[in-house]
């Protein structure tokens, strides 16, 4: 399958070409057929690694980047685990800004693939707007620095064009069966270019975006906290798109968890709580459409980055 992102070799090679299944125990009768893209099957074990690869690609065409750089992001540790992997790759210096608000397992493969992670701390652990936004400046300053470059994953329209080759396999593995698509929105690129990618060969694919329901900020609700790492920054994100999506689902924290919990059980799918959230609104989705439609949603990444967390503790 072609790649949307040059020929590269050894592990980035890896990235793409994930398996689609379709979900057995979880789907009630009478609901369209829901498939599920296993993102986690991608080397860092999270979709982030297209995105990641995609922006330090196009950076390094540009001339943005070059040897002995570091690549400075702000991330809530998904982009940031796959910017270390890009950068151990390539041979760059990755500085990370994080916070005590995530997984623990996220800090740790960070800084096992190299990266330097620098901590803006959380109100008891808790996801806002004001922490995303703290994270955001502090990575700014950093950025400023000679031979540093911000990533900047909110305002990288370079990350979009990692997921049109998502869009494009599963149109290719759904043997064009595909009615459609929900992705909970973080940045909104994993969304916009997913559905680009399915839309060049499918027009008419309904594409649902999924947010956390106490801080739906995206169907006009208010800003909150919650509890679902990598999505719900609590403000509009810089590339949000709305007239791309067909509807807005909110899925609240416990839902979402509690799903990821069942796949875990029934599907034998072990994943993080932004999975189980795109499971949440893909049932209610398929639930509308009837058994002769087919959603597909994605296993963001791996549960395996969450066992410190509640998602997997009692």
């Amino acid at each position: 399958m072609e790649r949307a992102v040059g020929t590269d070799e050894g592990v980035l090679a890896g990235i793409g070409s994930t398996p689609l299944i379709e979900l057995r125990k979880v789907v009630p009768p009478g609901s369209a057929r829901v498939l599920a893209k296993l993102e986690f099957a991608n080397p860092t074990g999270s979709m982030k690694d297209r995105m990641a690869l995609a922006a330090v690609t196009a950076a390094e065409a540009r001339g943005d980047i070059g040897p002995g750089d570091t690549v400075v992001e702000y991330t809530a540790g998904t982009t940031g685990i796959s910017l270390a992997l890009v950068c151990a790759a390539k041979g760059y210096k990755l500085h990370v800004v994080f916070s005590d608000a995530f997984s623990d397992e996220k800090r740790r493969t960070m800084e096992a693939l190299g990266a330097t992670v620098e901590d803006v701390p959380s109100d008891h652990g808790k996801i806002t707007e004001q922490l995303i936004k703290a994270m955001i400046a502090r990575a700014g300053e950093l950025s400023a620095q000679p031979g540093h470059w911000a990533c900047d994953q909110l305002n990288n329209h370079d990350a979009i064009t990692g997921y049109l080759a998502l869009g494009e396999e599963i149109w290719q593995q759904s043997y064009g069966r595909v009615d459609a698509f929900v992705q909970f929105v973080g940045t909104a690129h994993s969304i916009h270019g997913t559905a680009r990618g399915l839309r060049a060969h499918i027009p008419g694919a309904c594409i649902i975006a999924a947010e956390p329901a106490e801080s739906a900020v995206l169907s006009g609700g208010p800003t909150g906290s919650h509890r679902i790492e990598g999505t719900g920054i609590g403000f509009v994100p810089p590339l949000w798109e709305p007239a791309e999506v067909d509807g807005i689902e909110r899925v609240t924290s416990d839902e979402a968890m509690a799903m990821s919990r069942r796949l875990a059980l029934e599907e034998g799918i072990f994943a993080g709580t932004s999975s189980g959230g795109n499971v949440v609104a893909a049932l209610r989705i398929a639930k509308g459409l009837g058994p002769e439609a087919t959603v597909v949603t994605v296993m963001v990444d791996s549960g395996f980055r969450y066992l410190s967390t509640g998602l997997y503790g009692d």
